[in-house]
């Protein structure tokens, strides 16, 4: 099939300043400010790329490592909920250490690099218990969400203990802090009042005060020393706008919250479809809907779907191909600030009078949420294969940012059933540009694509792309793209970042499953070496070239220094550089660039080309745990008191079959899984001092046919079920190593 793009015509729309409300300076007089289109840091463009994490849903002592994983996985900004009744459980009582301890968290941020958006409510939602509002404001003589005098003065207090955590950490004051978010999906969304659930299943109020609520926030906030950047709001659904708040966007593809009406199989969705989300008058296909002329703000983004929860009534095994290729959609259809929800996954904290702390739709404990990093920093594909993504937002997103979207006609009225069309965008300022390919839907199996021919015209030339892609692949091929002042053309490989290394500029570029890999070079421009690694040479300049594989590019970190190391496991840097390995291997290979930057760190094996092959090993442990079956449904485990002597962590895996997995250790419920047919993992650092200690295995059986009957003149009642199904398949402990390199 042949395809064609004129840019001929091509005109730039306008840009303008978006004036003090979204601009600050540090005490270094660094600028960061938004124009109507981009991010600016110094007035040149700079390219967010957020992921949420939620501090008290995770142990504090697994925070430092864990912020590493996210900067090494290219995120340069962390954004967090502040749960109120996760800090003011008992109104009055504020509780800020251990896993609530705010201010430590974010002074982690700043010292590994991290920017900071504090999403600090009042409500949140997160799938938290009231979507994070304390149960005593049910008994309040007030509505919540409201300008009521008593209830903003709760909030009041609220952001007061806030502000006093993050003292001197806000970006004017040369800490983190540059957004915070007021209040979650105003007049959009609420919860259940999780003191009514299963009886009256009472929701939240939404609100109907539109701006002059949110103003009344943000006046409360600025009074509480919360003065960032900018401050955001999201802006789906309708939700309240106001111009003095950067609209924040995002999509799922996996939509639990559609079972509560839905019956049947989940429909494939648009959000793997290019809109065009920032010229006026543009059609789109899912709900971009703004409440502004979509030119006077950048599409930005807080919530992409970096992972999504199992609902009681909708469980399935998240696809993490499906997270860099909403990434992919979003940058193509005109996204300047990629926000990832959730980036990384947690653990909620024990209320402190019995209550669980998530709302009854999902597990009381877990909040996994099948994210790039596990509840437990376990690394999954989608952390894996979004470092090409973001890597190329840093290195090449000043290029990008000012690039408008261009969409071949007929785009906008796609079908998401429509699996044959070859779906592409491109972002381009008339002359040179990249060409956005995704061959993913959600719900849906995309057949390969083969020998499918993209034409895109300048004025000054013309390009043609032969694309052939693998299944639920997706590609970002340029053209007219600068290296060092030598001309690349076009190429059939997608640019991941530029590296110097002992005076050597090297350019990576990662060949999308299916791709052909060509590079086409202006006239004059001499190729020297190999297919996987060539110098290219024109005249006095001269720059090499590095390209990878995607199963290569997956396993690609890229360190301070510039060099690039090539491992399965994660790879963690501080912040003076030394590097340690996280591994569920005694026993890990090792590429890097230069040759020999892991010398004398770990036993060089060989060279291969330009990368030197290193080996990394430690002790291989085994940890043997004993399962015994002591009642229907029930087991009892025993771990070793001495199991994660000489070990950062040990993972439980189970396998199982039934309805909810349930563990308890010494009484106490310590993880919930609801089956997906996927192995549920929990990690026992956090437990290391209670072990053995009695644990608990309890599977919820599935019921099938299961009745009530209560037809005696007493008040009996008594379920009958015809057949359950709950089976223990199997149970092991996972050790996880770590090795200083």
């Amino acid at each position: 099939m042949r395809y064609a793009l004129d840019l001929k015509g091509f005109q730039p729309s306008p840009v303008f300043p978006l004036g003090e409300d979204f601009s600050g300076v540090s005490p270094l007089g660094e600028r960061l400010s938004f124009n109507s289109f981009y991010m600016e840091k110094n007035g040149l463009p700079f390219f967010p790329v957020s992921g949420e994490i939620h501090y008290s849903r995770m142990d504090e002592r697994r925070w430092e490592d864990e912020l590493i994983k996210m900067r090494m996985g290219g995120i340069n900004t962390v954004s967090t909920y502040v749960f109120w009744n996760h800090i003011e459980e008992e109104e009055g009582v504020f509780d800020f250490t251990g896993r609530r301890d705010l201010r430590r968290f974010v002074q982690l941020c700043k010292k590994h690099g991290l920017y900071v958006i504090l999403r600090i409510g009042p409500f949140d939602h997160g799938e938290a218990r009231n979507g994070g509002l304390p149960d005593w404001l049910y008994g309040k003589p007030f509505e919540v969400r409201t300008t009521h005098p008593e209830f903003l003065g709760c909030v009041r207090r609220l952001y007061a203990r806030i502000g006093q955590q993050v003292r001197g950490l806000c970006y004017r004051d040369g800490g983190p802090v540059i957004g915070v978010q007021l209040d979650n999906e105003y007049m959009h969304a609420g919860a259940v009042w999780e003191m009514t659930t299963g009886i009256s299943n009472e929701w939240i109020f939404a609100g109907n005060e539109g701006e002059r609520y949110i103003l009344a926030l943000r006046d409360l906030a600025l009074e509480s020393g919360l003065a960032p950047v900018f401050f955001t709001g999201t802006a789906w659904g309708g939700a309240a706008y106001s111009q003095r708040v950067l609209p924040l966007w995002g999509g799922y593809a996996y939509r639990p919250w559609i079972f509560y009406s839905h019956k049947g199989e989940h429909p494939a969705t648009e959000e793997y479809l290019y809109e065009d989300y920032h010229h006026n008058g543009k059609t789109c296909a899912d709900d971009f809907a703004p409440a502004y002329a979509p030119e006077d703000r950048p599409y930005a983004c807080c919530e992409m779907g970096g992972g999504m929860m199992c609902c009681y009534y909708y469980r399935f095994v998240y696809p993490y191909k499906s997270v860099d290729a909403l990434a992919n959609i979003k940058l193509g259809s005109g996204c300047n600030f990629l926000g990832y929800y959730m980036f990384h996954g947690g653990t909620n904290p024990l209320g402190k009078n019995g209550a669980y702390l998530n709302e009854s739709q999902v597990p009381k404990i877990s909040y996994d949420y099948q994210a790039a990093l596990g509840e437990f920093g376990q690394i999954r594909e989608s952390y894996s294969r979004l470092k090409a993504i973001h890597y190329f937002t840093r290195f090449f997103g000043p290029r990008v940012a000012p690039m408008e979207t261009v969409l071949p006609h007929g785009t906008p009225q796609m079908d998401p059933e429509d699996l044959t069309t070859l779906r592409f965008a491109v972002r381009t300022d008339g002359e040179s540009g990249f060409l956005f390919l995704n061959n993913f839907q959600d719900h849906r199996t995309m057949p390969a694509k083969k020998n499918e021919q993209v034409t895109i015209e300048t004025a000054k030339e013309t390009y043609s792309f032969d694309v052939s892609m693998a299944p639920d692949e997706n590609a970002v091929l340029p053209f007219h793209f600068d290296l060092d002042g030598i001309l690349l053309c076009q190429a059939g490989a997608q640019p991941v970042l530029r590296t110097v290394v002992a005076g050597r500029v090297t350019y990576v570029f990662m060949i999308p499953d299916g791709m052909d890999g060509a590079f086409r070079f202006e006239k004059g421009a001499e190729i020297k070496g190999s297919r996987s690694f060539f110098t290219v040479e024109k005249g006095n300049l001269a720059v090499d070239v590095l390209v990878l594989s995607r199963e290569e590019a997956n396993r690609l970190f890229l360190l301070k220094d510039g060099s690039l190391v090539m491992t399965d496991a994660a790879l963690l840097e501080d912040e003076n550089g030394a590097l340690r390995l996280e591994t569920v291997r005694a026993k890990n290979i090792l590429r890097c660039f230069p040759s020999g930057r892991l010398q004398g760190k770990a036993r060089r094996l060989l060279d291969e080309g330009p990368f030197g092959v290193y080996e990394a090993e430690t002790e291989e442990k085994r940890i043997d745990a004993v399962c015994e079956s002591s009642a229907p449904c029930r087991y009892v485990l025993k771990v070793p008191k001495n199991a994660l002597e000489g070990l950062k962590d040990a993972r439980l895996q189970i396998d199982y079959r039934g309805d909810i997995g349930m563990l308890f250790l010494n009484g106490q419920l310590i993880s919930d899984h609801f089956c997906n047919g996927d192995t549920w993992e929990v990690g026992l650092k956090e437990q290391a001092d209670k072990l053995p200690g009695l644990m608990v295995l309890k599977i919820a059986p599935l019921r099938e046919g299961a009745s009530v009957k209560a037809e005696s003149a007493m008040a009996a009642r008594n379920e009958e079920v015809k057949a359950v199904t709950a089976e223990l398949k199997s149970i092991r402990v996972q050790p996880v190593y770590e090795i200083g390199l």
